[in-house]
């Protein structure tokens, strides 16, 4: 993680300059994809890296960013449909104009970043030749980033995310898990989509009964292999369950990257994949939220712990079981998580094929230099879900259902949002 800052010139143009020695744009297909992995990464140090919280607002803050940079591209040369900015300028410079649109959306979300965002911008574009090319590079990118946050004013997204929960006793309502003792940002379920046209528009069917075979077997199966010191639970299990345990939208983000890297995407195609996987991925959020209120199911430890008034002859309480990782303070079904890798999942492997092979770090990693390998990227977003079960924090079920949301916002926007245009 840290290799990003210590790059962090920001080298946008390092394979290929932004613009040649007379300060004109080159050719499209010439240039780098570094901006788009340069800004998605400062994205995520600006709002506060490993230590950050709000992983709403992150995904919010993602998706504005890399549809900004997206516009502000399409804007130069257009190759998909764009997003909300409609203006033209084919003499703008292009990883400029990407970087200047990014900036404007982070300093206006982040304020308090300002300096070091204005230190990023200024390394950013630093390698690309003074003259008329580059400040119509600027001037595009800001105007776009002023579109993309003009089209979110009063979306629902500001408020204090840490909001009471109501006792309820109800067998199967949600109840606050130790150590927290609050519900994360119920008002999450009215921010407005980014490409969904309404929330519930792939709402989750109801979970299974307490009193059913499904959820017994649920229940007995994340009693067994994610209670803490789990006799069950393998030390591959263990070591992915802790792996996976970052918000979703940072870790997909970076396998983002990493593919985007590896596989030596274009600068266009590479804004492109990462406004999809951002937008699905905050679309997955606001629809996730919409199903877990709608249904508000209680976790893992609650329900072990209280499966003697559930109903059902085939699980057991055990007042003392206690999960391998803490449990988000919100209710289970379905998991966001999956959701979340699931989509991101779905709309990379669409743009260069589930068959791609990468290998991966992550914070949460123990140890800290872990790695891991896979050979698809279904089969990431398949252990990403897994991990939630074998965490103790998730039923299989709200895991499963998870997977189906994320793939059907992720198919839904590939459909319907940045579409490629036909070439003439």
């Amino acid at each position: 993680m840290k290799k990003f800052m210590l790059i962090l010139g920001v080298i946008t143009c390092l394979n290929s300059a932004c613009s040649n020695e007379n300060g004109n744009v080159p050719e499209t297909g010439d240039l780098s994809n570094a901006v788009i992995l340069d800004w998605n990464e400062v994205a995520y140090q600006a709002y506060g890296a490993e230590s950050y919280q709000n992983s709403l607002m992150a995904s919010k803050i993602n998706a504005m960013v890399h549809l900004a940079m997206h516009d502000a591209l399409n804007a130069i040369d257009p190759k998909f449909s764009s997003y909300t900015y409609t203006g033209k300028d084919a003499s703008a410079d292009p990883t400029t104009a990407a970087a200047s649109a990014a900036y404007t959306v982070l300093v206006h979300e982040i304020g308090d970043k300002k300096q070091f965002l204005d230190s990023v911008l200024q390394k950013s574009i630093s390698s690309t030749p003074e003259g008329e090319s580059k400040n119509r590079g600027i001037a595009l990118g800001k105007e776009v980033g002023q579109a993309i946050i003009a089209s979110r004013l009063g979306d629902g997204s500001e408020g204090d995310p840490l909001s009471p929960i109501v006792p309820d006793d109800t067998p199967g309502a949600y109840q606050a898990v130790p150590p927290f003792d609050f519900i994360f940002a119920p008002y999450w379920v009215n921010v407005k989509t980014f490409g969904l046209v309404k929330k519930d528009q792939f709402r989750s069917v109801p979970p299974p009964a307490l009193n059913s075979m499904e959820y017994a077997d649920a229940l007995n199966e994340v009693k067994r292999i994610g209670k803490l010191n789990s006799n069950s639970r393998t030390d591959d299990e263990s070591a992915y369950s802790k792996f996976w345990y970052e918000f979703s939208e940072a870790g997909w983000n970076r396998v983002a990257r990493v593919i985007a890297s590896n596989k030596k995407l274009g600068l266009w195609e590479t804004a492109r994949m990462f406004a999809l996987v951002d937008m699905a991925m905050a679309d997955a959020y606001i629809a996730g939220w919409d199903s877990k209120f709608y249904y508000n199911l209680w976790r893992p430890h609650t329900a072990i712990r209280n499966a003697n008034l559930d109903g059902n002859n085939k699980t057991a309480g055990d007042m003392q079981w206690e999960a391998l990782m803490p449990t988000p303070p919100v209710q289970d079904y379905p998991s966001t998580h999956s959701a979340l890798g699931k989509a991101a999942a779905t709309v990379i492997a669409n743009i260069v094929g589930d068959g791609t092979a990468f290998k991966m770090s992550s914070p949460t990693a123990i140890p800290a230099s872990g790695t891991r390998s896979y050979s698809s990227v279904s089969q990431a977003a398949n252990e990403n879900a897994d991990s939630r079960v074998s965490a103790g924090i998730h039923f299989r079920f709200a895991c499963d259902a998870g997977q189906d949301l994320g793939h059907k916002v992720a198919l839904w926007l590939l459909e319907n949002q940045l579409k490629p245009l036909k070439q003439s």
